[in-house]
């Protein structure tokens, strides 16, 4: 009727007007659906965090525990679980017992004074610690409280060197003068010499990291004794090539939500597609996985990167025999945790767990969730550091979050050094300096030894042994050395190109 009065008369063509009613529906409709599908996404966006699914399957009426020191072994994904004690932890605004440097004083055993902040025990509550260091219990004891839970991780000798050979290939003398990992193995003793610095990369290298001697002549005996000592103080042994099921053991010893022990795997190498594969399942950006173990046997089946043989393999074990006969004990005792959890709770609990880390790898990374070269990734504040011969991939976050999703999933894959700094900043009210980049490679690769990082150069020139000896070196001498040859403030991320230089 309007329409016909409209056009009736006088004020326009018919077609004119029914025009621009098309053109009004058509505008409040796009303006309606444009509004529901924002609305659906940044409610989806903001929510994923704060959704039921977040806490996961009841743990009862526990408490959580926020008193943790994890012992940070080398290349067994422990920058992975460290990424979920600082996310823990900054959520929380818990306070970390953070190195002076980036390490705790790591070779050297460790020393409370190495805590930034330290002023003797009992002067400060720390909740947690998990930076590298040298396993020493007293004076762990003197920064942690009574009632802390001790866990670390471990993984299967013949993976992890191929994995610290490399890693830490210009690093350690032994290594830089194999040509391959199978050169070595073939004859460790013609290539490793004790007194060398760096050297423990290559042989027995949890046990160094669990503080104990990584040198000595293997027995049962001292084997057991190894074992036993760790038992006393370690309430929970996880085990790398079954990381799902381990991150469940976890949640359930310390009474976390299913999301604190969600992860994308960090500090993950580059591979060739034919050595995917490891642990147990999908881990969305896990592309350099530990070699599987084969179930509760321990002994693993898969090939390394290095297509080192059987005989090879076997030469490894025997190497390092003690880490081997820690891996076969506290294997097993891990799959008698899963039994007495029940096996099927735990399919399904990792299950929830997978199906958790896709979702937010779906809200959070860019392409789904698929590592990239950290060159490409256009953040150079969450660039992974490189080390060795490999390349150490990142991720890239979705554009168009929400400030509170943007934050979450930034925690979830900020590189170790980058996250350190953020915490340290904050635990200690400075400003936060702008985050800069690897050093050059050829300006002289990087090692961090302790609070202070080194030229590479002077590995290769002045690889000297120390000891009591006369014309050797003390420790204290040593440690006095790396102390002067800091080079970079403390706190401080490396200067240079974002794709070069090294992390540890």
């Amino acid at each position: 009727m309007m329409l016909r009065w409209l056009v009736g008369g006088r004020v326009g063509p018919v077609w004119m007007w029914k025009a621009l009613l098309i053109f009004v529906a058509i505008g409040f409709a796009g303006q309606l659906l444009g509004v529901i599908f924002n609305k659906s996404i940044h409610t989806a966006g903001r929510s994923i965090f704060t959704s039921p699914d977040a806490q996961g399957p009841s743990l009862g009426s526990c408490q959580p525990h926020t008193h943790i020191m994890f012992l940070k072994t080398h290349k067994t994904a422990s920058s992975t679980v460290l990424n979920m004690l600082y996310r823990f932890g900054e959520e929380r605004n818990l306070r970390f017992a953070l190195p002076l440097g980036y390490q705790l004083g790591y070779p050297l055993p460790f020393n409370a004074h190495r805590v930034k902040g330290y002023r003797g025990r009992g002067a400060m509550e720390y909740h947690i610690m998990g930076n590298h260091m040298r396993f020493n219990k007293p004076e762990v004891e003197k920064v942690m409280p009574a009632d802390t839970f001790y866990f670390s991780i471990i993984r299967n000798p013949v993976a992890l060197a191929e994995s610290s050979f490399a890693y830490y290939k210009e690093v350690a003398p032994a290594f830089r003068k194999a040509k391959t990992l199978g050169d070595f193995a073939d004859d460790p003793r013609k290539y490793y010499d004790p007194r060398l610095r760096n050297n423990h990369y290559a042989r027995n290298v949890l046990l160094f990291d669990f503080g104990m001697d990584h040198n000595a002549n293997f027995s049962e005996a001292l084997a057991r004794r190894a074992e036993q000592m760790i038992r006393q103080t370690f309430k929970l042994i996880l085990v790398s090539e079954y990381f799902d099921q381990s991150m469940i053991l976890l949640r359930h010893a310390l009474c976390w939500p299913l999301d604190a022990v969600v992860s994308f795997s960090l500090n993950a190498r580059q591979q060739k597609p034919s050595i995917l594969g490891g642990m147990s399942g999908s881990w969305v950006g896990k592309v350099a996985t530990a070699a599987g173990v084969g179930g509760k046997g321990g002994r693993s089946q898969a090939k390394t990167a290095t297509n080192v043989t059987e005989e090879q393999r076997e030469k490894l074990r025997q190497w390092n025999a003690l880490d081997w006969h820690l891996y076969k004990s506290f294997n097993r005792t891990f799959w008698e945790e899963i039994h007495r959890f029940g096996h099927a709770q735990m399919e399904e609990e990792v299950a929830l767990l997978r199906m958790r880390r896709e979702d937010l790898a779906r809200v959070c990374l860019r392409d789904g969730g698929k590592p990239v070269e950290a060159h490409r990734i256009r953040d150079k504040n969450i660039r992974p550091y490189q080390s060795g011969l490999v390349k150490i991939l990142g991720y890239e976050l979705q554009p168009g979050l929400d400030n509170a999703t943007r934050t979450s999933c930034l925690r979830m894959i900020r590189p170790e050094i980058q996250y350190k700094d953020v915490l340290d900043a904050k635990q200690f009210l400075r400003p936060l300096m702008a985050q800069a980049q690897p050093v050059q490679q050829n300006q002289g690769l990087m090692v961090a030894a302790g609070n202070s990082l080194l030229r590479q150069d002077s590995f290769r020139t002045g690889e000297r042994p120390f000891g009591g000896e006369a014309g050797r070196r003390t420790v204290e001498e040593v440690e006095r050395d790396w102390a002067r040859s800091r080079s970079v403030r403390r706190n401080q991320t490396l200067l240079g190109e974002p794709d070069k230089g090294r992390m540890r």
